[in-house]
């Protein structure tokens, strides 16, 4: 719990608030149910263990916050999240109303688990540590099955490391989200990718097969596109994505546009997670994968 100002009103709740969930009890030293909300507040927070801020705002003295956000009763509470005010309530609530209305908002302990495990992760990923990257996504995804952002780097990282039925069993449990999602469903282009390649039984003589049959036809297109998810299966993606950008240039709308759909999955997975940045930046793209979203959008575009 903390005193907030209109000096420390920016920092402590509303930067406080990208990170996570700030409740705002605007209250006044006179005020009685004040004094009996206030300690139940105090003790969620201790309970709920850093899944959400308390900020306490006394309205008498600090009476331009509270014209700021219609403070016309106290006390009342405003939850902020990512900046903006989101939820809130007037006067006393019971304590079990006001653990649901947290629950709404407040990520649970084994979101908040596995979010910290998936940066753990990333950290040892940066660090060359495969091993221990994969094992702390495994835990993420295991404490909450219902991150997708855990199990898309999960699943990428067992496809990276070839262990391709590993990936497999850990996405069957979103595999119906794959449509509707744009990650999830870049992982299942890759993984078809993959399949085409076994099925096939193309081996590394199977590149120079690809380029004859291109070289008798730049049209080829069947050809084109089984050599470009051959070489994702090889993880060469910026040469996959070249062969693709070749049928684009030809034909943007062959076989119901799958070298966009193909070419989009691929900036899907080589994408680096992007470092966190203070409010109001715009955190760095990658430079391989900025090139080519130009480049795709100068073909798509032209």
């Amino acid at each position: 719990m903390i005193d907030v100002t209109l000096e420390t009103f920016e920092t402590e709740v509303v930067a406080a608030s990208m990170s996570q969930p700030v409740l705002v009890d605007f209250w006044a030293p006179w005020c009685g149910p004040c004094k009996t909300l206030g300690p139940v507040l105090e003790k969620l927070e201790a309970e709920y263990a850093g899944r959400f801020k308390l900020a306490k705002i006394d309205s008498d003295q600090e009476q331009q916050l509270a014209a700021m956000f219609g403070i016309r009763s106290i006390p009342t509470c405003v939850l902020m999240v990512n900046g903006q005010p989101v939820d809130g309530f007037m006067g006393v609530q019971p304590e079990g109303q006001l653990r649901a209305f947290l629950d709404k908002h407040v990520p649970s302990a084994e979101a908040l688990q596995a979010e910290e495990q998936e940066e753990e992760a990333q950290e040892a990923l940066a660090e060359g540590d495969a091993d221990t990257a994969l094992e702390k996504l495994q835990h993420a995804v295991a404490t909450d099955p219902a991150n997708d952002e855990a199990r898309f780097d999960y699943v990428k990282l067992l496809l990276q490391l070839g262990r391709e039925d590993d990936a497999k069993v850990a996405f069957a449990p979103v595999i119906a989200k794959a449509e509707a999602s744009r990650r999830l469903g870049a992982l299942k282009v890759w993984m078809d990718a993959l399949d085409f390649v076994a099925a096939g039984a193309y081996g590394e003589g199977a590149d120079a097969q690809f380029d004859a049959k291109i070289a008798a036809n730049k049209r080829d297109f069947e050809a084109r596109f089984g050599r470009a998810r051959w070489l994702m299966a090889r993880q060469r993606w910026q040469e996959a994505m070249d062969e693709l950008l070749e049928i684009l240039m030809r034909d943007k709308t062959w076989n119901d546009e799958a070298a966009r759909k193909t070419y989009v999955a691929i900036l899907e997975i080589i994408e680096p997670p992007r470092p966190k940045v203070a409010e109001g930046q715009i955190p760095p793209e990658d430079p391989v994968v900025a090139t080519y979203r130009r480049r795709l959008s100068s073909v798509v575009l032209s």
